[in-house]
């Protein structure tokens, strides 16, 4: 939940304002309406220490600058610590936004933690839709981490929650993308194909919006594993054309970064095609992107430099893709070390062929099967 969700009827923005800055105490209409949308009892108000959860879950909800995230993961620490009987629902909103902070730090053990103890309160509390929300966002963090196999049954319970209460929402959905994609990732290319072909199913010929734009983005990705590039990029078209940038901007960005990745694992490349998704996207990533958008926007970049034979761009634009790679995935960290390592190999550098076959080693040993193989055909390609 952000500050935007607390804002509507009866809350407007400069109201909400005055209330959190202490110019203007709450009425009991404004009481009972944030407690509806915190989904909190009314009676976690009454407090008034400004050190209490209620407070500084407020203030972490309404924070629009990064550089309060440090100060804002102490207080829900400490106040975490200090009041663990308060209610279940304000603890699974603190845990909520401390694993949100943490996660936008780079820290993902530690928003592990944070969304651990999150599937933990939405089950004591028994909501089906908090539970598969909690286990769609920890299976995310368990996939960045390389924790795949952790991420797949995580993935697989939750969508396991809502297909058994016959649940259509969008975060049972993203638990069936999710687990498409780990299970593609350990290899199971079958099952994953079966998940697809169900979730493609489930849309119209013309569906739209934001659920179909992912379901075909994911279908697209896994066609390029198999090797159907053909298919990859008609789907891929057809999840471009689902969304239009007024309706998500940050995904349209997603869609059109995905879309320059794949483009770039079909053979042949089709150069002209992945500069003009990396081109389009360019505005959107500075505007709305977050430090992990610019971090894979250079990684696309060099990826495309490189391709294109210039390998001091190519390396420059790696260089900057390396900084702060605690905000990457271990998937995406993996490729960018070996495209680094490729670039200085090809800049004239001596072959480590240690530092590679590690890289190799440490995806099978996650069983990231996928990425294993794309490791060792690089290591291939390079003794060639």
């Amino acid at each position: 939940m952000t500050r935007a969700d607390l804002i509507g009827p009866g809350m407007s923005p400069a109201y909400l304002s005055r209330l959190e800055s202490g110019a203007r105490p709450p009425t009991e209409r404004a009481v009972r309406l944030l407690a509806e949308r915190l989904q909190v009892p009314a009676s976690a108000f009454d407090v008034s220490d400004p050190s209490d959860l209620v407070d500084v879950l407020a203030a972490a909800m309404a924070a629009e600058s990064a550089s309060m995230s440090g100060e804002l993961e102490h207080r829900l620490e400490e106040a975490l610590e200090s009041e663990k009987e308060a209610d279940r629902a304000l603890r699974w909103q603190a845990y909520s936004q401390l694993a949100r902070i943490r996660g936008d730090g780079g820290d993902r053990p530690a928003e592990q933690q944070a969304l651990t103890e999150l599937v933990r309160l939405g089950d004591e509390l028994g909501y089906a839709q908090l539970r598969i929300h909690s286990r769609l966002r920890l299976a995310r963090c368990q996939r960045a981490l390389g924790a795949i196999e952790e991420a797949r049954v995580t993935a697989r319970a939750g969508l396991d929650i809502g297909e058994g209460l016959s649940l259509t929402d969008p975060d049972t959905l993203r638990c069936r993308l999710l687990l498409i994609s780990v299970t593609a990732e350990i290899g199971d290319l079958a099952e994953a194909g079966r998940l697809s072909t169900q979730a493609c199913a489930a849309l119209g010929e013309d569906a739209r919006g934001a659920t179909a734009a992912e379901t075909l983005w994911t279908a697209a990705t896994l066609s390029t594993r198999l090797g159907n590039h053909d298919q990859s990029a008609k789907l891929l078209h057809r999840a471009i054309g689902a969304l239009d940038s007024r309706e998500n901007l940050t995904l349209w960005m997603r869609l059109r970064l995905a879309g320059a990745d794949l483009v770039m694992q079909a053979e042949p490349v089709d150069v002209a095609q992945a500069r003009t998704y990396l081109e389009e996207v360019e505005p959107a990533v500075g505007l709305v992107g977050n430090r992990l958008h610019e971090q894979e926007h250079a990684f696309l970049e060099a990826r495309l430099a490189h391709l294109e034979g210039d390998l001091p761009t190519a390396a420059r634009l790696c260089a900057k893709a390396s900084q702060g790679l605690e905000h990457m995935s271990f998937r995406d960290r993996v490729r960018l070390e070996l495209l680094t390592e490729q670039i200085r190999l090809a800049q004239g550098g001596t072959r480590d062929d240690g530092k590679l076959r590690q890289l190799a080693l440490d995806a099978q040993h996650r069983g990231m099967l996928d990425l294993t193989t794309q490791i060792w055909r690089a290591i291939a390609e390079i003794r060639d």
